[in-house]
C-alpha cells in the first residue's frame, strides 16, 4: 500500500440571515464590549446589563440614528431577546421602494453595522477590573435600532448563519487517504473511499455534544476545548457547564445611544446643578455632570434640544432665543430658584407655625373651621328604659387666603457673567421674605386679640384664659407661680357644652426676646437633693421665642394635634413660596415672580393662655 497523507477537510457555510420574501433579518444589536464615555468627572466605561433591560417592542428601524425625515424610517423591530451575552433583534424592512437599495446591501453583506438607542432611569458606579470608572444602569429600555456604516460596537452586526463547523481540530475532521502519486487509468487524481470506525464515530459525537452544550450555555469555546482535551464524558461536561453558569458574572453589553434624552430628566438634573452652584450643598450624583456647565452652556443645550441651531450665535442672541422661545432653559433657572427659595423659606420660618394646624384650601373664599361639641356623659337607664338622644353643639371660625408677591429681573449681564452667587442671594431673599410675611401675619393675629364668632376676644377673663394678675418671667418666684396658674386654668377648660372637661395639656411656652433668658432659667432642669425642689415645668414645656413680640407678655399653648387654637393655610396647588417665570419682552434678561398664597386665623381659644406681663 502506498504512503498515505492526511488532509483536513472542514465544511462551513456563512449565509446571510436576510429573508427576501418577508424582508426580515436578524442582527446582534449589543454585545459585551464596553463603551468609553465622558461626563463632568472625566472618562468612564459604560456597561449595560441585559438583566435590567425592560420590555421593548414596536421600536423603529432607522438610518444612522436620523429622525429628520420620514425617509429615515427604514422599518421596524419585530422582537428582541437575550442570548447569552448578546442582545438579538429581529428586524423588518419597509416594503417602500426607497428601502430596496438598503435590502440589497444587507443581502449581499456590504451593510452589516447596527447600533441602538436607549433610555436609562438610573445608574450605579463602580471601579472596573483595572481601576477605571464603570457605570451600569439600574434599568434601561430600547428606543430604536439603527443601521449604520460606523457602529460604535464593532461586534454589533447583521446576523449570519453559524458555520457548521468550528475551528478545525485534527481529531474532528474527516480523514481522506490519498496515495503519494495516485493516478487512475485516465491519469486523474482519485481520493480513496472514506473509512471510519465505530470508535471514531463515537468520538465525533462526544465532541459535538460537548461543543453544543457549551455554546448553548453562552460559554466560551475554550471551555469546550478544555473539556474535550480532558476526555470528559457528556455527563461530566453537563456538570461542568452547570457549575460554570452558576459562578459566572452577568453578561454586559454596550451601545451607541445617548445616556438619557428625556427632556424632563435633563431639566431636573440641570436645575439641581444650578441650585447647588447658587446655594451650595450636596449635588445629586446624576446632576454632577452639569456642575461645570455655565448658564450659557445650558441655554445652548436647551436650544439645540428644541431644534434650534446655535452655530454663529452670540451670547446675547443665545439667551434671547432661549428665554423667549420653546427651550427648557427658563424652566431650568426657575426650578433652581424655586429650590433655593424653598430652602431659605424653611430656614426662616416663624416658630408660631408650630402652634397652629396647617390647612389646605381649594380657593380664596372664606373657609370655616367647624368645632363639634362634646358628647357629654352616658346616662344610666332603667331596665327596658328609653335611650335618650342628645345633640352636639357646633362652633366655627373662618379664615381666607391672601396673595403676596414680588418680582425679580435676571438681567442679561448676570446671565452672561454667569454670576450665580448674586442670583442665589436674590432668590434666598425671596424665600426669607415669604417666611417674614407669614410670621408678620401670625404675630399680628396673636397680639391683636381679635373677636371670635361669639363676639368675645380670644383672650378674655370670661373665658378664663388670661391671667388675673399679670406677672413677668423676670421674677422667678412670681413667674413660677404664674406658670402653675396657667397650667391649672388650662386643665379646667371645658368643651362647647360648658360642662365637659377636655383636659388641655400645656406644651409650648411662647415669649419674646425680653423674656427669653428668664424663661430659659425658669425651665432649666434642676438636679436637687430634695424631691420638693424639682422644677416640674422644666420637663413639661418647650420654649419658643418670637422676636416680633416686643414686651414681656408670654403665652402657653397646647399641642395643636390635641387642641388647635391657631390655623394657617395655603392654596392646594401652591403650598409655600412659589417661583414662576413671567413673560416679558421689555427686558433683555428673564423676569421671574415670587408669590405666596397664605392665610391664618383662630380656630378655638381653648388651647391658648396669655399672661400680659408687667410691661
Amino acid at each position: 500500500m502506498t504512503q498515505l497523507d492526511k488532509n483536513l477537510i472542514r465544511q462551513a457555510t456563512t449565509a446571510n440571515s436576510y429573508d427576501a420574501a418577508t424582508r426580515t433579518f436578524e442582527a446582534v444589536i449589543a454585545t459585551m464590549t464596553p463603551v468609553v464615555r465622558r461626563d463632568a468627572q472625566g472618562p468612564f466605561n459604560e456597561v449595560l446589563d441585559p438583566a435590567t433591560l425592560g420590555a421593548s417592542a414596536g421600536m423603529p428601524l432607522l438610518d444612522s440614528h436620523r429622525t429628520d425625515s420620514v425617509r429615515d424610517l427604514l422599518g421596524r423591530v419585530l422582537s428582541t431577546r437575550v442570548e447569552g451575552n448578546q442582545v438579538i433583534a429581529k428586524l423588518q424592512l419597509s416594503t417602500a421602494s426607497d428601502t430596496d437599495p438598503i435590502a440589497q446591501r444587507i443581502a449581499d453583506g456590504s451593510l452589516t453595522g447596527v447600533s441602538i438607542g436607549y433610555r436609562v432611569t438610573g445608574w450605579t458606579e463602580s471601579a472596573g477590573a483595572t481601576g477605571q470608572r464603570q457605570k451600569t444602569p439600574t434599568a434601561w429600555t430600547l428606543t430604536e435600532v439603527t443601521l449604520t456604516t460606523n457602529p460604535a460596537d464593532p461586534n454589533a452586526r447583521v446576523r449570519h448563519q453559524e458555520a457548521l463547523g468550528a475551528t478545525a481540530r485534527p481529531s474532528e475532521t474527516t480523514t481522506t487517504n490519498r496515495a503519494d502519486n495516485p493516478t487512475s487509468q485516465t491519469g486523474a487524481d482519485m481520493p480513496d473511499v472514506i473509512q471510519t470506525t465505530p470508535e471514531q464515530d463515537a468520538e465525533r459525537t462526544r465532541r459535538s455534544s460537548i461543543r453544543t452544550l457549551v455554546r448553548s450555555a453562552g460559554l466560551s469555546a475554550e471551555i469546550a476545548d478544555d473539556l474535550i482535551d480532558q476526555d470528559s464524558t457528556v455527563d461530566q461536561a453537563k456538570a461542568a457547564v452547570f457549575d460554570a453558569t452558576q459562578t459566572r458574572t452577568a453578561p454586559v453589553i454596550r451601545t451607541h445611544a445617548p445616556q438619557n434624552d428625556d427632556p424632563a430628566v435633563i431639566t431636573r438634573r440641570m436645575s439641581d446643578a444650578v441650585a447647588v452652584r447658587m446655594n451650595g450643598g450636596d449635588c445629586p450624583d446624576d446632576a454632577k455632570q452639569y456642575l461645570g456647565d455655565s448658564l450659557l452652556d445650558m441655554a445652548r443645550d436647551g436650544l439645540t434640544r428644541s431644534g434650534v441651531s446655535v452655530r454663529g450665535l452670540s451670547a446675547d442672541e443665545v439667551f434671547t432665543r432661549a428665554a423667549h422661545g420653546t427651550s427648557d432653559f427658563p424652566l431650568v433657572v426657575s426650578n433652581a430658584m424655586g429650590k433655593v427659595a424653598a430652602d431659605s423659606y424653611k430656614a426662616a420660618e416663624s416658630p408660631l407655625k408650630q402652634l397652629g394646624r396647617q390647612r389646605v384650601l381649594r380657593d380664596f373664599k372664606a373657609s370655616t373651621s367647624i368645632r363639634i361639641g362634646e358628647m357629654g356623659r352616658l346616662e344610666e337607664i332603667a331596665e327596658s328604659g328609653e335611650i335618650k338622644a342628645t345633640g352636639r353643639a357646633e362652633t366655627g371660625e373662618s379664615m381666607s387666603l391672601k396673595t403676596y408677591a414680588r418680582g425679580i429681573n435676571v438681567s442679561r449681564n448676570l446671565l452672561v457673567n454667569d454670576d450665580l452667587n448674586l442670583l442665589g442671594d436674590m432668590t434666598a431673599a425671596f424665600g426669607a421674605a415669604a417666611a417674614q410675611t407669614e410670621a408678620d401675619e401670625m404675630v399680628k393675629l396673636l397680639t391683636n386679640n381679635p373677636n371670635l364668632s361669639d363676639g368675645t376676644p380670644v383672650f378674655d377673663a370670661t373665658r378664663g384664659n388670661i391671667a388675673d394678675v399679670p406677672a413677668s418671667l423676670s421674677d422667678a418666684g412670681a413667674g413660677h407661680s404664674a406658670l402653675s396658674n396657667a397650667r391649672k386654668a388650662m386643665r379646667g377648660f371645658t368643651g362647647t357644652d360648658g360642662k365637659t372637661l377636655i383636659n388641655v395639656v400645656p406644651k409650648y411656652l411662647l415669649v419674646g426676646p425680653y423674656s427669653e433668658t428668664y424663661a430659659e432659667q425658669l425651665l432649666a432642669a434642676l438636679y436637687p437633693t430634695n424631691v420638693d425642689d424639682v422644677n416640674v415645668m422644666g420637663q413639661k414645656l418647650t420654649l419658643l421665642v418670637e422676636p416680633r413680640i416686643t414686651d414681656d407678655s408670654w403665652y402657653v399653648f397646647a399641642d395643636p394635634a390635641r387642641v388647635a387654637s391657631m390655623a394657617y393655610g395655603y392654596l392646594a396647588s401652591a403650598q409655600g413660596v412659589q417661583i414662576q417665570r413671567a413673560e416679558a419682552w421689555d427686558t433683555l434678561g428673564i423676569k421671574f415672580r415670587a408669590f405666596l398664597d397664605f392665610g391664618t386665623g383662630w380656630s378655638d381659644w381653648r388651647g391658648a393662655y396669655q399672661n400680659p406681663g408687667n410691661n
